[in-house]
């Protein structure tokens, strides 16, 4: 038996520039209408027999406002950044520019006194590992971060490749597989 996982990005909560670590904010009005615009496409995944999204606002509006009725999962909350919380990436690099360097460099370090990348990759990969084999479907809304951790868990793929992948609001990719064995599965939308 396999797993089907359905992974949609949270709809912004701000303009990608002034996106912030751990960004509480919920849904501002471009995130709204974006939600409205793309939601013919994704309503159907609606269908799935579990349905989750990441604790954060914006990812529960997302869930909520294309019908899927999702449970929060604390698994897929964003990367913890420590001291680094509330702030842009300028912002830190202006104030910490060695720390953001090592953070970038080091997938071990953890320079904000948070979570470093390697043990979030982990984490979201233990999640996608104890979905339940079902031979069913399961969709997440999550925070772009949390779907890149999930693409280079899934993948295999060095940590590094983490900074590689750029997952834009509302964007979605599906894992299928069971436990440590995942494939992607890219798919047309319908039209």
């Amino acid at each position: 038996m396999s797993v089907r996982v359905s992974l949609v990005a949270a709809a912004r909560s701000s303009a990608l520039l002034a996106e912030r670590f751990e960004d509480d904010r919920p849904l501002d009005h471009t995130g709204w209408h974006e939600v409205q615009l793309a939601a013919h496409a994704l309503v159907p995944l609606g269908a799935a027999e579990l349905r989750y999204c990441s604790p954060t606002p914006r990812s529960r509006a997302t869930g909520d406002a294309l019908g899927f009725a999702p449970m929060a999962q604390p698994a897929l909350r964003d990367c913890d950044m420590g001291r680094w919380r509330g702030l842009t990436l300028a912002d830190v690099a202006a104030r910490e520019p060695a720390s953001v360097d090592a953070w970038l460099a080091d997938p071990r370090s953890a320079p904000h006194g948070g979570e470093p990348l390697l043990a979030f990759i982990s984490r979201i990969g233990g999640w996608l590992d104890t979905r339940p084999a079902c031979d069913g479907s399961i969709v997440a809304v999550a925070e772009p971060a949390v779907v890149r951790a999930a693409l280079v868990y899934a993948l295999k793929a060095p940590p590094s490749t983490y900074w590689n992948v750029d997952v834009r609001p509302l964007s979605t990719v599906t894992l299928t597989g069971l436990p440590g064995r995942w494939s992607l599965s890219l798919e047309a939308l319908p039209r």
